[in-house]
């Protein structure tokens, strides 16, 4: 189940690239290929790339049940994605498309009008993007390759499959529930905690400071939606069952810090 990263300046070279690798992965070996990119999903570049909580919802983190690309532009993404490698413990390697920003925009310019980044997204990519260290364990095994070089297919082949796939460590393996009813408590205790925003929003200003049920921290009310509430709630939940604890008491502060820090 190993995964490839692939990473660089946007129209650097990363879907020829990656087509080179699926084409020989598919005569070389009895594995399916899934390609995952922003292409793949359908989405509009200009308009993702420019709202920052649109980029962090068409995020994707692939099921690792085949050989996976993905193409990806921002450090902090390539690091979830091994801690992703590193939970399923399977190998992953990055291949980088080096190339100036003088020949990428040039690419660019030149792509039909509903392929190109617009000048000011395009920018803000390069602008943003942090090329790979292979001294970093995320960014290892890493192979770089220019416009005119030959991929190294096999050193590519021979870091999936005949490499030992990264230990797990605490903080990326599924940790046992710590009590029979924990998962009871922490569904009541964010629903009760949520259903106190949602009445003190009647009252409350922008500033306010509200107190909810079982916590002695208090949220710092700001105008929200109830939908925005609820995902921030299912990620909580999905992290406390990660790690989870035996004092339940304390899960309503945890989810208020959480939420002051989602929410600002």
């Amino acid at each position: 189940m190993p995964l490839i990263i692939m990473c660089g300046y946007p129209c650097s070279g990363k879907t020829r690239r990656t087509e080179e690798l699926k084409a020989h992965f598919e005569e070389t070996t009895d594995r399916q290929v899934h390609i995952v990119g922003d292409r793949a999903l359908g989405v509009d570049r200009n308009s993702v790339y420019a709202d920052s909580q649109k980029e962090k919802d068409t995020r994707v983190y692939p099921p690792l049940s085949s050989t996976t690309f993905v193409r990806i532009l921002i450090l902090s993404y390539r690091y979830e994605l091994f801690c992703l490698t590193k939970h399923a413990q399977t190998p992953h390697c990055l291949v980088h498309c080096l190339t100036s920003g003088e020949e990428s925009s040039l690419w660019n310019k030149n792509r039909e009008a509903a392929e190109q980044y617009s000048q000011d997204i395009f920018d803000a990519l390069v602008q943003r993007f942090e090329a790979p260290d292979s001294r970093n364990r995320w960014d290892s095994p890493l192979f770089t390759v220019l416009k005119d070089d030959i991929l190294p297919l096999e050193a590519v082949s021979d870091a999936l499959f005949k490499r030992k796939a990264p230990p797990p460590n605490q903080s990326t393996q599924s940790q046992p529930l710590s009590s029979t009813n924990f998962l009871y408590e922490l569904d009541k205790i964010t629903q009760d905690v949520l259903m106190a925003i949602f009445n003190a929003q009647k009252t409350s200003v922008p500033g306010d400071l509200i107190s909810v049920p079982g916590a002695t921290e208090k949220i710092s009310f700001m105008t929200v939606n109830m939908a925005e509430l609820r995902k921030l709630r299912r990620q909580f939940i999905s992290y406390s069952k990660m790690h989870p604890t035996e004092k339940t008491g304390q899960i309503a502060n945890m989810f208020v810090q959480y939420l002051n820090k989602g929410l600002h």
